[in-house]
């Protein structure tokens, strides 16, 4: 247990910290040569197959700077700096990120040859693949769910790829965003007469890297390679 004492050093450490970060955030946005790390943080999925491209064209067009993606389901702090830049399915909530809607996924509902042909016969037989516990809470899970009531739940996972994978050997159908799903062999997207939720994609980035070169030239790559991908509204 802290100490008063302790509690007011504590405090000072804090505002330390903070000054320290604020510091290295905005020497960093004010960085005006195209070269040095870019940390990046999605989904999995996101990164492999909407992302990619576009990671692709920065290097080509700016060899100098190095993509450092952060593939995971974690929320990173931006103030922190545990990225630069963060590609999410919910917006932002912490304070001084500079945020907006990039675009809208379409999700579908997945399974491989057998796995349709099965849900024809007997769509009770079919098992469900979801996200896990944790992301129950998910619109897609919930969709799948409803659609499904009586279907046994056969896997989870966090990782959209980890269900493809299991989707394409046949376990059972899962939602997967639409990406996602139509690149992987083996499966095939079943016509449902009311298609999954699709997710709005936000991109945010701390204010004080608003500047940053390197940032700013990925996002309008971004703005052009992703433009066959439906956006969200204005």
């Amino acid at each position: 247990m802290l100490t008063d004492a302790g509690d007011g050093i504590f405090t000072l450490a804090e505002s330390m910290e903070n000054a320290a970060l604020s510091m290295e955030r905005r020497l960093a946005g004010n960085q005006e040569r195209l070269e040095g790390i870019l940390r990046i943080s999605s989904a999995e999925w996101f990164a492999s197959y909407v992302l990619a491209p576009v990671l692709i064209e920065l290097t080509r067009r700016h060899p100098a700077v190095v993509p450092e993606v952060i593939a995971s389901y974690r929320l990173l702090n931006l103030s922190r700096r545990d990225a630069d830049v963060a590609f999410r399915i919910v917006p932002f909530t912490e304070p001084d990120i500079v945020q907006r809607r990039l675009l809208s996924v379409p999700y579908g509902l997945y399974g491989s040859a057998d796995t349709a042909q099965a849900m024809q016969r007997d769509p009770v037989s079919v098992g469900l693949i979801l996200m896990n516990t944790a992301q129950s809470h998910f619109p897609d899970v919930a969709w799948l769910l409803d659609r499904f009531p009586t279907s046994k739940r056969v896997f989870t996972s966090t990782s959209r790829a980890v269900q493809a994978q299991m989707c394409a050997q046949g376990l059972g159908v899962a939602v997967l965003p639409r990406p996602l799903g139509d690149a992987v062999p083996g499966l095939q997207r079943i016509d449902m007469p009311e298609q999954p939720p699709s997710r709005d994609i936000w991109v945010g980035y701390h204010h004080d890297l608003r500047h940053m070169d390197r940032l700013r030239a990925m996002l309008d790559i971004a703005d052009t390679q992703l433009s066959n991908v439906v956006r969200a509204p204005d």
